[in-house]
């Protein structure tokens, strides 16, 4: 017989066990830490006396068989790419991004992409049968062996789980469950981290794959508490822009799989398609000619991504210049124009400047430096820079240019995309051996020989 629960508050300081919630611990004496939790009732020694002593047993870790260990292959290779091959039995996935990003979507597109070959129960707290039928039937998704439940009792929903034994299950979304011996509401953080656990429990008891969907606050994180994030076992996040049509989906955190790898997809009526050729797709609609513009080359993972920048520079009509960042990091924004300001002797403390990163990607690697300095550089000048010319290379504070890993991937990528020009850092030289047909390479080992290639 399982053991009776109750409620009970604790202080998330000290462990301090109270019940009923005060503002100030008892324990410890600090304030607003009190928390509502699920408490057994039953005395450790009654629990032993009821189930025998039992000594705990370990394997070596050379007799543990993991040939029935697989993995379901979604046949969405670039969901495939960032969970490391495909969802392992028991796994809960944790995918979160911001309102109308394609969370939804993208689970009923699992739906039809597995259905040949597990049975899939969706849970929905959001929307009703008839709601999740319509849009199914927008996305084109069906099947029998697809089962839409609209619950929102945690509890209710496990026993049904336990009962069925479905091969996947789609939980959408976390912050709607709640328990009802629990008197706060759902989306609280007790619901929000019981629920998970009761989840939890349920898909790694069966061995039930469980895909999670989670809300974010307004300042974009995964609503809940943070243990939500360690308690499952991958963090999928969505990026990108509700008014542009396309989607990257980043792996924050993956026990079975790299956390480095991304997904790109397009938005379209029927849903979210792959973007096989992100490259191709990111300098679509290019202008030519055009000064502020320069062409980089970042590394997603194992893939090389050619990102377009933008920079214009005019002159401010404050008194106080703006600056504005899209896509790229603003202080290193700030840290480069210093870095122009005092090595180069190029002033933008009265001018606004913005950057931008074409097709709503965010660029987070330093290899980026240099083309965002000769893109500003450009603008600067209104000297348009070739446009089969591609410059990566990190910039440091005294203007020099240090080396990127990957410095030869990053060139193949430019010269199929038909780039015949790249400037890399000196110190990248002695990696680039073998290199295609049609491209030149130039290594520069400052900022300033960079930019005097501007005409």
């Amino acid at each position: 017989m399982a053991p009776k629960t109750k409620k009970a508050f604790v202080c998330s300081e000290c462990g301090y066990e109270s019940p009923k919630w005060t503002g100030q611990c008892a324990g410890c004496g600090e304030w607003n830490t009190m928390t509502e939790q699920l408490v057994s009732n039953q005395k450790p020694a009654a629990a032993i006396a009821s189930v025998g002593i039992k000594t705990a047993a370990a394997k070596s870790l050379v007799d543990i068989r993991t040939q029935d260990e697989h993995r379901f292959v979604t046949g969405i290779k670039e969901l495939d790419r960032v969970l490391g091959g495909g969802i392992v039995k028991g796994s809960v996935v944790l995918l979160s991004g911001d309102p109308g990003i394609g969370k939804s979507t993208i689970l009923l597109q699992i739906c039809e992409a597995v259905k040949n070959e597990l049975s899939v129960l969706y849970v929905s707290g959001e929307e009703s049968a008839t709601q999740i039928k319509l849009r199914a039937a927008r996305l084109g998704v069906k099947g029998d062996n697809i089962t839409v439940m609209s619950e929102t009792d945690t509890q209710a929903i496990c026993e049904y789980i336990m009962s069925a034994k479905p091969g996947l299950v789609m939980i959408d979304s976390i912050q709607t469950l709640q328990i009802s011996e629990l008197s706060s509401s759902a989306g609280s953080i007790v619901q929000v981290r019981e629920s998970t656990n009761m989840l939890l429990r349920t898909g790694k008891s069966l061995d039930i794959p469980i895909v999670i969907v989670g809300h974010v606050n307004k300042g974009g994180d995964i609503a809940g508490p943070k243990v939500l994030e360690h308690i499952v076992d991958t963090v999928l996040y969505f990026e990108g822009e509700r008014n542009q049509s396309y989607r990257v989906l980043r792996a924050i955190k993956n026990r079975f799989g790299s956390t480095n790898e991304i997904g790109v997809f397009e938005m379209g009526e029927k849903g979210l398609s792959e973007v096989e050729n992100p490259s191709a797709m990111m300098l679509s609609g290019r202008m030519k000619n055009v000064s502020g513009d320069c062409i980089t080359c970042i590394i997603e993972g194992t893939r090389p991504i050619l990102a377009e920048v933008q920079g214009l520079v005019t002159t401010t009509g404050f008194g106080n210049p703006r600056r504005m960042s899209t896509g790229f990091d603003f202080n290193r924004l700030n840290l480069l124009l210093a870095v122009l300001e005092k090595r180069l002797g190029l002033y933008f403390s009265n001018l606004d400047t913005y950057l931008n990163i074409v097709g709503g990607m965010r660029v987070d690697e330093p290899a980026a430096d240099l083309a965002v300095c000769m893109a500003l550089v450009s603008g600067l000048r209104d000297v348009p820079i070739d446009e089969r010319l591609i410059a990566f290379g990190e910039v440091g504070l005294s203007g020099e240019l240090r080396s990127v890993p990957r410095a030869k991937a990053r060139v193949i990528e430019a010269a199929r995309l038909g780039f015949t020009s790249c400037i890399v850092p000196k110190s990248c030289l002695k990696q680039l051996t073998n290199l295609p047909e049609g491209i030149t390479v130039t290594g520069v080992s400052n900022l300033g020989e960079a930019i005097s290639l501007i005409r």
